[in-house]
Parts: C-alpha cells; structure tokens; sequence
C-alpha cells in the first residue's frame, strides 16, 4: 500500500516556488486547491494541490493568464484530465492543441465527402 504524501504549506512553497500567502490566495481563488487540515488545524498540501499549484502558476505567470482565465482552462484541463484518466500534470496545451488538431482533420475530411 502506497502512503499519500503531504506537505505543510512552507514545504509546497519550496516545492513550487510559490510564496505561501500566495497560496492562501490562490486557495480563495480556485476551487481545486482545497488542502486538508491536519489534527493542529494546520494546512497540509496533498501532491495533487501541489500539482495543481504549478498548474496555477504555469497559467498565470508563463502563459500570461488572468486569474479569472486560469480558472476557466483549469476547468476545461480538469474535465479533460478525468475524461482521459490522465494525470493533471500531463494535460496540459500540448495534449489540447494535439486534440484540436486531430478533431480539425476529421472535420476536414467529413467536409470532403
């Protein structure tokens, strides 16, 4: 059996950069990011809040997103990832700009017919 690992929400910080009152920001701000509390009542980052975390901040300060606009592709990315069963990690624009173009051609080729 694997143990679930957890992070307090310095050790997230580290992990991925991100200052923690950021993150308690963050955990206003996006639904996903839910850390569980722990018998202290202190907050403890599962490895999926860490991934989403860097999914946050790959949104919003690489690819230039809004925090308004992060939380809609994160939505799209989410609904994606369990309809696939891929992790959150690996869905990212690559796999979406792969779909869209695989979807483009098979519109192409319908149109054909």
């Amino acid at each position: 059996m694997v143990e679930d690992k957890y992070y307090t929400i310095t050790q997230a910080a580290r992990l991925t950069g991100i200052k923690t009152h950021v993150l308690r920001y963050w955990e206003r701000e996006f639904r996903w990011l839910k850390p569980e509390k722990n018998s202290a009542g202190r907050r403890v980052y599962s490895v999926r809040d860490v991934e989403v975390i860097k999914l946050i901040d790959w949104l919003v300060h690489k690819e230039g997103y809004s925090i308004a606009g992060a939380r809609k592709k994160i939505t799209t990315l989410m609904r994606l990832s369990n309809q696939l069963d891929l992790p959150l990690s690996e869905v990212r624009g690559d796999i979406l700009d792969m779909i869209k173009r695989e979807l483009t051609e098979i519109r192409d080729m319908l149109e054909m017919k």
